[in-house]
């Protein structure tokens, strides 16, 4: 395998519990995991390139990503093959060198082609059917991104996972 350097994720189900709450306003809301948060983090100290690819068309998972201070944000993706070949090419990083964590249906053709590909327990069947996908055991919205980013973390010869981290924002 190759040195990951793009980290991509889905939001809906991923970086939330796939949960639509909506308020008596009629508000629409969602609950994002802190520990995902810090995951990203992680992968920005090591140098890795972050983004998320996402569907779903709400501001709130721009305000989200703007906060994290991602690299990518790509919010109303129809075609998430087309919208991944765009930023490799933009980048120079190659589909081998990137790391994909999706869920539902629409995840499943960019999974089949990433250097790492991962899903979180709450994903739907065919996705954990891929051959070779890690299959997480934090569920989507509590903490996967977090798991997945550690395991890559763990394959940078002489990183600690565990390291002290000093100064560091709330995420």
């Amino acid at each position: 395998m190759k040195p990951i350097k793009l980290f991509l994720s889905d939001v809906d189900g991923v970086l939330t519990d796939a949960g639509m709450y909506y308020s008596e306003k009629g508000d629409e809301l969602k609950r994002y995991c802190t520990y995902d948060g810090m995951g990203f983090k992680m992968l920005q100290e090591a140098g890795i390139k972050t983004g998320i690819v996402t569907t779903e068309r709400v501001e709130m998972n721009r305000r989200r990503a703007a906060k994290l201070k991602l690299d990518i944000v790509c919010i109303g993706v129809t075609d998430k093959v087309a919208e991944a070949q765009r930023i490799w090419a933009d980048t120079g990083i190659t589909p081998e060198e990137t790391a994909y964590i999706g869920d539902d249906i629409n995840c499943l053709p960019l999974l089949q082609i990433v250097g790492w590909a991962a899903c979180p327990p709450n994903a739907r069947k065919p996705v954990k059917a891929i051959p070779g996908i890690t299959l997480l055991q934090t569920p989507g919205g509590s903490g996967c991104v977090r798991e997945f980013a550690e395991l890559i973390l763990e394959q940078i010869p002489g990183h600690t996972v565990g390291a002290v981290w000093n100064d560091f924002p709330a995420v």
